[in-house]
């Protein structure tokens, strides 16, 4: 049986502008009511789960932060209470961005400088008191990615546990989750198996790696087998999938993205399916769009996916 989409990351602003040429400037521009607008066409499709990529970015932040400037190009001056707010309204669940609190392309300074990470652990205290109220709130997502090459680096252990604990200092409900690449690489073997029993963490979506071309679509279902068979020897961390839905324009990570045909789309599901729990998209945001309204945003294809995405989820009710 095929799983659905049901969660999505979520962003503000592409934090890389070459791959957002299609709908950063309307995000940008978007309003109050257009932000609504894009959180209930998610709930729509089914998707009870948003991870928000960054609370913060280029050194700016989507909320008042002592040591950062607000993100004033974006035209709605207070885009992250508009999203928690109406999360709420849509019993939506929502994981807050604890990272980028450095330059986004280095995350291995930003997961083992005392300063970056110490300006993170303020972050969560200083959002938690200003948005700690919302019901929608489920925990804390790390965006600094490391590759697992092979196994985890000890480093980014370290990390994850010490924003994990902060996590559950701030709230012992909290949850905490991680989207990391080198899917196609990971040895879900005995050592594999004691990191996962060592981490502090609530759930990992492991990147398909499908739309940035290191992965093929027919080698998926063996690369998930393998770490959904780890995961079950470990007891620790539940797996999801983080499915890309995308592909690029040009060259990778230099070029825009555009949509992926849901013919692909839907081969990822299947294979995907039988090992993780959940399937969360990257993203919503630009590569689906609801047809006619008002939060318009990515390439003109993002109407299509959404449609055939549509048509394919209203066939399995």
């Amino acid at each position: 049986m095929i799983k659905p989409i049901t969660g999505t990351f979520f962003e503000f602003d592409h934090h890389n502008r070459a791959e957002g040429k299609y709908y950063n400037d309307a995000m940008w521009s978007f309003t109050e009511e257009q932000w609504r607008a894009k959180v209930r066409e998610t709930a729509e499709l089914g998707m009870d789960t948003l991870v928000l990529m960054a609370t913060a970015l280029y050194f700016e932040t989507y909320y008042k932060f002592d040591e950062f400037p607000y993100a004033k190009h974006l035209a709605c001056e207070n885009v992250l209470e508009v999203l928690l707010d109406e999360a709420d309204k849509t019993g939506q669940k929502i994981f807050l961005s604890a990272g980028f609190y450095g330059d986004w392309v280095q995350p291995d300074v930003n997961t083992t400088d005392p300063a970056v990470i110490n300006r993170s652990l303020k972050a969560m205290n200083i959002l938690s008191e200003q948005y700690g109220h919302h019901k929608c709130i489920e925990g804390w997502y790390m965006p600094d990615e490391w590759e697992i090459d092979g196994h985890f680096d000890d480093r980014f252990i370290k990390y994850i546990n010490t924003i994990s604990a902060e996590a559950r200092r701030l709230n012992p409900k909290n949850k905490t989750i991680i989207g990391p690449y080198g899917t196609r690489i990971t040895k879900p073997d005995d050592l594999y198996v004691k990191q996962l029993e060592s981490l502090d963490l609530d759930i990992i979506a492991y990147q398909d790696e499908v739309g940035v071309q290191k992965t093929l679509v027919e080698q998926e279902a063996a690369y998930y087998e393998g770490l959904w068979k780890a995961h079950e020897k470990a007891g620790r961390a539940k797996i999801w999938a983080d499915m890309e839905v995308f592909e690029f324009e040009g060259k990778v990570y230099q070029s825009a993205l555009k949509p992926a045909p849901w013919e692909r789309v839907k081969a990822q599901m299947e294979a995907i399916s039988p090992f993780v729990e959940k399937i969360i998209i990257y993203a919503y945001q630009g590569m689906m769009t609801k047809p006619g309204g008002i939060a318009r945003c990515g390439f003109e294809t993002a109407e299509t996916l959404y449609t055939d995405y549509k048509n394919w989820l209203d066939s399995t009710k």
